[in-house]
């Protein structure tokens, strides 16, 4: 086995268990603490529109490992500067923009509630906001891959 093949089953494996922790929290933990929400404040349905948010990152964000992980079976093939790659990159690109949009609609609703009932929001408005920055950088990243290979492959 030499480190090229060692190193892409390390990160399939990274990506696997990353895989099985967003499906547990899908599966278990978003259900369990919606349900200890409503059951806590009887009458506000202000849990379910998180809960869709969440759940819509969650598929996005289980969408573009499922792509890397694709990515890296094609660096083992010998296949990283193929087409392929690059419409991996793409879907990746195209989810962490939907990551990004589902969490602007959480901040904005976060926002609207927090002013109809009197709470402060600024603490997961900031920390939405590192979310966003990070998964900027991440898309910035993979435009800065892409264009090189959709360069490379028009030759």
């Amino acid at each position: 086995m030499n480190i090229k093949h060692g190193s892409t089953i390390f990160l399939k494996a990274i990506i696997f268990v990353v895989g099985i922790a967003v499906f547990a929290l899908c599966i278990y933990w978003l259900p369990v603490l919606t349900i200890r929400e409503i059951k806590t404040q009887p009458g506000v349905y202000s849990a379910y529109p998180f809960l869709v948010f969440a759940y819509g990152c969650c598929i996005a964000f289980s969408v573009a490992l499922y792509q890397a992980f694709n990515l890296l079976t094609y660096i083992e093939r010998n296949n990283a500067f193929s087409e392929l790659s690059l419409k991996s990159l793409k879907v990746i690109r195209k989810t962490a923009l939907i990551i990004i949009f589902f969490f602007v609609l959480g901040i904005a609703y976060l926002r609207v509630l927090s002013s109809i009932t009197g709470d402060d929001a600024a603490g997961p408005t900031a920390l939405s906001l590192m979310a966003i920055l990070a998964t900027s950088i991440i898309t910035a990243f993979i435009e800065a891959l892409q264009k090189p290979l959709e360069n490379l492959l028009k030759r």
